[in-house]
């Protein structure tokens, strides 16, 4: 295991990280607490320190194991979690128990705090925009946690680019904490964060934390087998030729589907920006063949291959900006002179 830094910050996160969405059976899929002991374990093991959580997690179940686990050695940890979604026990009537505003925010700060037994938070997202909360109050609610120490940096999920861009400039130019990390689905069968998300993560110094790596098994081929048991169903025949691309190469370098998919999201390259795939695993096993992706180097060909039938239309502007004829409207016969490190 590896470390890097996360964004712009001096934090030192392991180079993978540990999802816990599988802590607890609360939602009737997900491991005992057994087996989320084993695999913390081997995660632990493997020099992992990288903890992904959220409040609303099996119904605060794995936040709860996560505390646990972490207790004797809290320090030692750098543990995220997540606030946003309703409380499933809420009020249904209670507009308030779910989105981005402030009240929501203290209250699941509050909760995360005593199911994870800790004093502070390493890392603490919003996890989804709301379209209805400003971005001042998302950026000054955070503030006010690293300053009260309830948290120490503060982090996007699935938020649009230009909501993050503004956050980061709003806190900037107030002197307020800026974000560290953005979180979002990435894999060679999603690679729609390649528009803006990753561009935008690049240019404002963000460490990119990146779920779905597998897409819900797809990449690992299991959809070809008609015996196969999966919570996701409907995979269609474009993607699970993807499946196929992957299961090729892992033929190939002798290790399974899995390492490939996990190792291609480790090799994209942004500028040198952390991008740090979250390893989600129900089981030991699941975990420590994720781990062996660590160990896996993809040459350049396999990644052109795979990345030919993952291929993604950037879409205007992207793709107008960058054709060879406006730029020859802008740059004229200069535009291969120019040492430019923002060339696409």
């Amino acid at each position: 295991m590896r470390y890097k830094l996360l964004g712009h910050s001096g934090l030192r996160v392991s180079e993978v990280a540990l999802g816990t969405m599988t802590f607890g059976e609360d939602w009737g899929w997900g491991a005992s607490k057994e087996e989320s002991r084993r695999i913390f374990d081997a995660f632990v093991e493997a020099g992992g320190n990288f903890i992904d959580t959220a409040v609303n997690y099996t119904n605060g179940t794995s936040e709860r194991y996560v505390g646990e686990f972490i207790a004797a050695k809290r320090d030692a940890f750098v543990v995220a979690t997540k606030y946003s979604l309703r409380d499933r026990n809420a009020d249904p009537r209670d507009p308030n128990a779910g989105g981005n505003q402030r009240k929501n925010m203290l209250r699941c700060v509050e909760t995360s705090l005593k199911n994870l037994g800790t004093d502070y938070i390493d890392l603490y997202y919003v996890h989804m925009w709301d379209y209805m909360t400003p971005v001042e109050e998302v950026m000054r609610g955070f503030e006010d946690l690293v300053r009260a120490g309830k948290i120490l940096h503060a982090g996007i999920s699935d938020t649009p680019a230009w909501v993050i861009s503004k956050a980061n400039t709003l806190a900037e130019l107030r002197g307020w904490s800026r974000l560290a990390a953005i979180q979002l689905p990435y894999s060679l069968a999603d690679r729609a964060a390649e528009r803006d998300l990753l561009p935008m993560a690049q240019a404002e110094d963000l460490a990119v934390t990146a779920w779905g790596i597998l897409e819900a098994g797809i990449l690992t081929g299991k959809h070809r087998d008609p015996q196969a048991t999966t919570r996701f169903k409907g995979a269609r025949e474009d993607e699970m030729a993807k499946g196929d691309a992957v299961v090729s190469v892992a033929q190939e370098i002798g290790c399974s589907p899995a390492q490939v998919a996990i190792a291609w999201t480790r090799q994209r390259p942004y500028g040198g920006a952390p991008l740090i795939p979250i390893l989600g695993a129900r089981t030991l096993a699941h975990l420590l063949d994720n781990l062996g992706a660590l160990d896996i180097q993809l040459s350049p060909e396999q990644i052109a291959r795979l990345e030919e039938i993952g291929k993604l239309q950037l879409g205007f502007p992207h793709d107008f900006l960058n054709s060879e004829g406006v730029r020859g409207l802008v740059f004229g016969e200069t535009f291969d002179l120019i040492d430019n490190h923002r060339k696409v």
